[in-house]
C-alpha cells in the first residue's frame, strides 16, 4: 500500500479560535473531537473527502503540565508567535502500514514512533522528543493506524474537501529527493520559496486556500 495523506491540521491558541477562523474562511462549524491526555491538547475534526480528515488543534488550557513539549510544535516560541495572529496551516500526516520501516529509511529525523489513543482510538504517530516539526511541517508525521483505516467515516462531511497540499522549500529539489526516499512525492506539489505550507480546499464559499 503507498502511503496516503491521513489528515491535515490548522494550529490555534486557542480552540475556538480555530473553530471561528474555519467557520468564516470556508463557511461550515467543525464539531469538537476529543481531548490527548498525552499532550494535553484537544482537536475539532471533519472529513475532507475519503479516507482524510482535518483537524484543529490546541493546547488544552484545562489540562495539566507536561514533563515533555506537546507535539505539533505547539509549545515552540516561535509556532506561539505565529498563532498570536491567528490560526495557521500547521503540517500534514501521512498514512503507512509499518511506521518503523519509513522511520528507518528516513533522510530527515522523525522522532519516536509513539503508541497514542484518544477514547477508544488508538494510533502509533511519530513523534520528535522536543516536539518540533521536521522542516518546519513540511516533511510529515506518519501515522500507523491498527487496522489501517483511520477513523474519518466517524468524523461529519460538512462540505469541505481537500484538493491540494501546497508547500514551498528554499531547496525544492532537495524536499522532493526526501519525498522520493518516502514514496510520497505523490501526494504533495512543491515549489521553491521560503518554507511554508498551505492547503487548497473546495468548500461551500467555494474555493479557499488555508494557510
Amino acid at each position: 500500500m503507498k502511503p496516503v495523506i491521513d489528515h491535515i491540521v490548522v494550529g490555534a491558541a486557542h480552540l475556538d479560535e480555530g473553530c471561528a477562523f474555519i467557520e468564516e474562511t470556508c463557511g461550515v462549524t467543525v464539531p469538537f473531537g476529543g481531548i490527548h491526555e498525552q499532550f494535553s491538547t484537544h482537536n475539532c475534526l471533519m472529513q475532507v473527502g475519503q479516507e482524510r480528515y482535518f483537524e484543529i488543534i490546541a493546547a488544552n488550557p484545562d489540562a495539566p503540565s507536561l514533563n515533555r513539549p506537546r507535539w505539533f510544535s505547539l509549545d515552540d516560541e516561535g509556532t506561539k508567535r505565529r498563532l498570536v495572529g491567528g490560526p495557521i496551516a500547521l503540517c500534514w500526516v501521512v498514512g503507512v502500514p509499518d511506521i518503523q520501516a519509513v522511520i528507518d529509511k528516513s533522510p530527515v529525523p522523525l522522532g519516536t514512533p509513539l503508541s497514542l489513543y484518544r477514547g477508544d482510538l488508538q494510533w502509533k504517530l511519530t513523534v520528535p522528543d522536543d516536539g518540533h516539526l521536521p522542516e518546519a511541517g513540511l516533511v510529515p508525521a506518519f501515522i500507523e493506524w491498527p487496522d489501517g483505516v483511520n477513523p474519518s467515516s466517524r468524523m461529519p462531511a460538512l462540505g469541505v474537501t481537500l484538493d491540494r497540499l501546497c508547500l514551498t522549500h528554499p531547496e525544492p529539489q532537495w524536499l522532493e529527493d526526501v519525498f522520493g526516499t518516502l514514496d510520497i512525492e505523490h501526494l504533495a506539489d512543491i515549489t521553491g520559496g521560503e518554507r511554508s505550507i498551505s492547503f487548497a480546499c473546495d468548500t461551500p464559499k467555494g474555493k479557499v486556500l488555508l494557510r
